[in-house]
């Protein structure tokens, strides 16, 4: 998947968002709590999820200065998408692992709706930042 532009990154958001969604909708008490090897389970992946999302809606309404200020310019070119997960799932392989606010608790299965109805509504909070920072950015041009 070759991500070029912002309407490219809300069209694969959406996309992987509905994927997650319509994999852990349908799955059963049992699926849903299993840690297997340790692991997190369906849930624990999916409170994972949207604790990492709520953050980055603040980042997408901050004026580019800010986020400068903030973090500092980036000493290198930007990676691809697939440049992104290779990197992040060697960083998992080498033993990298979530930490503090990112480490889900336990997640019951009659939790499940509740949770798929959150990680919708940061999807949708997520997408209509990045619009609106596009809008706002393409206005500056026109």
């Amino acid at each position: 998947m070759l991500i070029r532009n912002k309407q490219e990154i809300i069209d694969a958001l959406k996309e992987k968002i509905a994927a997650i969604t319509d994999y852990i909708s349908p799955l059963a008490k049992e699926q849903f709590e299993v840690s297997p090897g340790g692991k997190w389970s369906a849930g624990q992946n999916l409170d994972h999820l949207i604790r990492s999302i709520k953050p980055l809606q603040p980042a997408y309404g901050l004026p580019k200065l800010i986020l400068r200020i903030l973090f500092g310019k980036t000493n290198r070119p930007s990676k691809t998408y697939e440049q992104v997960v290779d990197k992040y799932k060697s960083k998992l392989a080498a033993g990298g692992r979530a930490t503090g606010q990112f480490v889900p608790p336990y997640i019951s299965f009659e939790n499940k709706d509740q949770l798929i109805k959150k990680y919708e509504l940061q999807k949708q909070k997520l997408v209509a930042k990045i619009e609106k920072q596009t809008e706002e950015n393409l206005d500056k041009y026109i």
